[in-house]
């Protein structure tokens, strides 16, 4: 029953998130990188037909054939993929189909659920609640790019009043040196890549108490932060003179300072709020200019002790908020913004991915990615973990992803 409760929320709660937009809206892909709304509702239909549906009950016919090759992701084992770049094309099916087949799937897949399933097949069922909350934040993030390109200035909806609370005063938390365990341990779902728990060393360092601020990253931009290279990786450095950087993703300078857009439309930058949409060339271009460095992922887990507290989609915000001050222990670690560590992203010691198909869920992207902790305003709060590891390739700033800086003991 408890697996039947969370599929019927995981699921409204993807359709909650599409409600404000128009099939047009919908429809929508600005950049390779991101999908429509329309297919990120599609494509994880496609996976509890495809990875449970089939599996257990092969002779029902599909939906529609055709969404087999449409909305298959990544998954070369299970044959043909439509091409990514080219999913915004797809005007067919349309929207109402779309969500005739989310109706579909849910009538079966809920059928099963209540007939009994083997613990294997509940366990595939309960990675694709957590796959679809991965894509309810992209779903946001795509959006927010796609219409950030329309010069109207829509909103994706209205959002409470920005909190105006000043950000507390930056502190330095202390961790010595020593052999420390992290991965995923004892009960509770976690993808592969938190898997195994295992030992790490680390050198004593320090963790800044709070992500970094709007405040403190206009500070480096003044000191012309994007315009000489010293701070900066090579790589990095050629991206801001190829695109152009000046400023985080939708940041425009106007007459009274800077604006930004947001989910509820563009609005001045709120000043104590962490910086967000930088890319990890950015962020550790400021960790350097500021004389620190960015954490570790294993600095960044053994600081991430306390609940999972923080601004996370349910609070409606859909923006980082201003951080709260804690005295005992590190503010916002989860929500807010992804917070981008110095680690790639590669396999824990002992790593085993996923059985069949599963196995191209997370292992075969171990190339070229740093890894991001922590989660953001656009995260699902019961889809993260201290263990959770999120990445990205350096360059891309799409994301809810910002700064918090560690640095060496003096």
């Amino acid at each position: 029953m408890e697996l039947t409760k969370q599929y019927r929320a995981v699921r409204a709660a993807s359709e909650a998130l599409a409600a404000p937009l128009s099939p047009e809206d919908c429809s929508l892909q600005s950049m390779e990188d991101a999908s429509p709304v329309k297919w990120h509702l599609a494509h994880t239909s496609w996976f509890f037909e495809t990875l449970v549906l089939e599996t257990a009950d092969p002779q029902t016919p599909a939906f529609e054939p055709a969404f087999r090759v449409l909305f298959n992701s990544y998954y070369e084992g299970l044959g043909e993929q439509f091409s990514r770049p080219r999913r915004g094309l797809l005007s067919r099916p349309g929207l109402d189909e779309v969500y005739a087949y989310r109706k579909h799937v849910d009538e079966r897949i809920l059928a099963l659920l209540a007939e009994g399933l083997s613990p294997e097949r509940q366990a595939v069922i309960e990675l694709g609640l957590h796959h679809e909350q991965q894509h309810q934040e992209l779903l946001l993030t795509d959006v927010k790019h796609a219409l950030s390109f329309n010069p109207w200035r829509p909103a994706y909806r209205a959002a409470p009043p920005p909190e105006t609370s000043p950000a507390p005063q930056l502190r330095w938390f202390d961790f010595d040196a020593m052999v420390r365990e992290i991965g995923h341990g004892g009960e509770g779902f976690c993808f592969d890549n938190e898997h195994p728990r295992h030992r790490v060393f680390t050198e004593a360092f320090q963790l800044a108490s709070r992500p970094v601020t709007n405040r403190e990253y206009l500070e480096f931009m003044a000191d012309g932060g994007y315009e000489r290279p010293g701070p900066w990786l090579s790589e990095g450095w050629d991206r801001v003179q190829r695109e152009r950087w000046t400023a985080p993703l939708y940041w425009e300078p106007g007459e009274d300072g800077w604006t930004t857009l947001t989910l509820s439309g563009r609005h001045p930058v709120e000043l104590d709020a962490p910086v967000c949409h930088v890319s990890r060339y950015e962020a550790d271009a400021f960790a350097r200019w500021a004389g620190c460095r960015l954490p570790t992922e294993a600095e960044w887990e053994t600081a991430a002790g306390g609940p999972i507290a923080g601004n996370f989609v349910e609070s409606g915000a859909l923006q980082p908020r201003p951080s709260p001050d804690l005295a005992d222990r590190p503010a916002a670690l989860f929500g807010d913004v992804w917070e981008w560590t110095s680690s790639a992203y590669g396999p824990y010691p002992g790593f085993r991915p996923y059985g069949g198909a599963l196995g191209e869920y997370n292992g075969k992207f171990m190339s070229n990615q740093l890894v991001l902790r922590g989660g953001s305003c656009a995260s699902p709060g019961s889809h993260l973990r201290a263990s959770y590891r999120n990445f990205f390739h350096p360059h891309q700033r799409w994301q809810f992803s910002g700064v918090r800086l560690a640095r060496d003991p003096a």
